[in-house]
């Protein structure tokens, strides 16, 4: 430490004499050379790095403002995300009643066309049986009027003589013949 105050005393020695010397002490020119740098970058400096910090401050001010505009931005989102999911869950809910209310008229719609369905069908059965029955009673009439018109010719043809039978079956033809007319 004594060669460091030799050495302040030392360029008060040297101011006094007017001569300019050479130092050899390197602890003691160190310490001069280190605290002409730091004065020089101090001195100089100090606006390039007062200039950096602000420049850092308004950055970090800036991306601060930033996000709290898209955090407000963000929250009306979510607002309006909150609102359209109620909206949906309200229309949701909605067609819900009214899919139960549809099903229930396709139900009931289904239920009368099942009905009206059966009942033409028990209406067809009828008029069916009704035809079959008209149809079997209209055969039956026309076998026993066969059976008793053979067995009317088979008597007349043992009893009668040729010109009675041929006149007998002209009457008969004739019948047929009214008959398949009527019929028709």
């Amino acid at each position: 430490m004594k060669n460091v105050t030799d050495s302040f005393l030392s360029l008060g020695h040297w101011s006094s004499a007017g001569s300019f010397g050479l130092n050899t002490d390197i602890l003691a020119t160190n310490l001069i050379n280190l605290s002409v740098v730091l004065g020089v970058l101090i001195f100089f400096g100090k606006g390039v790095l007062s200039d950096l910090l602000d420049n850092r401050k308004r950055r970090i001010l800036k991306t601060i403002q930033n996000s709290e505009e898209l955090g407000v931005g963000a929250v009306e989102k979510l607002e309006k995300a909150r609102a359209r999911l109620r909206k949906v869950k309200t229309e949701a809910e909605q067609f819900l009643v009214n899919g139960y209310f549809d099903i229930e008229q396709e139900k009931l719609n289904l239920i009368k066309s099942t009905y009206n369905t059966l009942e033409q069908l028990e209406n067809d059965k009828n008029e069916n049986l009704r035809f079959e029955q008209q149809r079997v009673i209209y055969q039956v009439r026309q076998r026993f009027f066969q059976k008793a018109l053979q067995r009317a010719i088979g008597t007349l043809n043992g009893c009668l003589n040729n010109e009675l039978h041929l006149r007998t079956i002209s009457a008969n033809i004739g019948m047929l013949g009214t008959i398949k007319e009527i019929t028709d």
